[in-house]
């Protein structure tokens, strides 16, 4: 390479640098924070799941119905309420996730032995499950913004033992 095609490729990479949006930069990265955020799941480590979420992130869960607003909220109403009462909790993405922009989605099995109580005040049941289902994420500046899980809660509650 002479050095006319050296400059002209340094200058490119420099200009693509400049002219690659902070955005764009963050929604690369939104694939690693999901990824991130199910593995402190998995390592039964609400803290730094709770640590992936926006201060102001909104959960649903549609069998609930009722957004869940706040990373605090979040963190104890969902994720300590699911690891302190099956403590053995294993969440599993089944097959690649997909990916456009700032939004990630996957289909899961997430499966364990109720052991504990909920939150709601509902006793352990002792009983194992396993579920699928699908979430959705927008990840804005490196932090789970939104999250939207669905998935059989009928089928769910029946494994439990509940219905």
């Amino acid at each position: 390479m002479n050095r006319r095609q050296m400059l002209a490729a340094i200058g490119a990479v420099g200009l693509s640098v400049c002219f690659h949006s902070p955005s764009a930069l963050a929604a690369d990265a939104a694939p690693e924070v999901v990824a991130g955020y199910l593995a402190a799941w998995n390592a039964h480590d609400s803290a730094k799941a709770a640590s992936y979420f926006a201060d102001d992130v909104t959960y649903y869960d549609a069998s609930v119905g009722t957004p869940v607003n706040g990373k605090d909220a979040a963190r104890s109403g969902v994720v300590d309420n699911f690891l302190n009462a099956v403590p053995d909790a294993v969440w599993t993405m089944k097959g690649d996730p997909i990916v456009a922009g700032d939004r990630v989605s996957f289909e899961w099995q997430f499966s364990g032995t109720n052991t504990g109580a909920w939150s709601d005040g509902t006793a352990a049941t002792g009983k194992s499950f396993k579920i699928d289902g699908a979430s959705i994420f927008v990840v804005k500046d490196g932090k789970i913004a939104a999250q939207s899980d669905y998935y059989d809660a009928l089928g769910f509650y029946k494994q439990l033992g509940l219905m």
